[in-house]
């Protein structure tokens, strides 16, 4: 199973979190399609999927509290989990040291 949010860096960037846009419990996606949509005080944003799966759970409580998405990231603000259809795409994802050295190129690019 793969749990799904956002990045600590991308919840800074979007500011605070004032709604979500999550898909079912069964519904299906590619990888690298859309799943839902995230609004906060600053932008709209599209949220994709890291692997092709199935979806098995939603975060609810998501639905009153979105900002729990602000607060913990990775902990209580995960957003969906998924059943990967190919487990070998695992090998595919950013490690958290890929992750960040690509936010440093970011940073420089900026």
């Amino acid at each position: 199973r793969v749990i799904v949010g956002i990045s600590d860096y991308a919840q800074d960037q979007l500011g605070d979190i004032t709604f979500l846009d999550l898909p079912e419990v069964d519904d299906t996606f590619e990888k690298g399609e859309q799943f839902g949509a995230v609004e906060s005080a600053k932008s709209l944003s599209d949220l994709y999927m890291p692997v092709a799966g199935t979806i098995l759970a939603i975060h609810a409580e998501l639905d009153d509290d979105p900002e729990i998405v602000n607060r913990d990231p990775y902990g209580q603000g995960w957003m969906i989990e998924v059943k990967p259809d190919d487990p070998e795409e695992f090998g595919q994802l950013l490690t958290n040291e890929g992750y960040m050295d690509f936010l440093s190129g970011m940073e420089r690019i900026e």
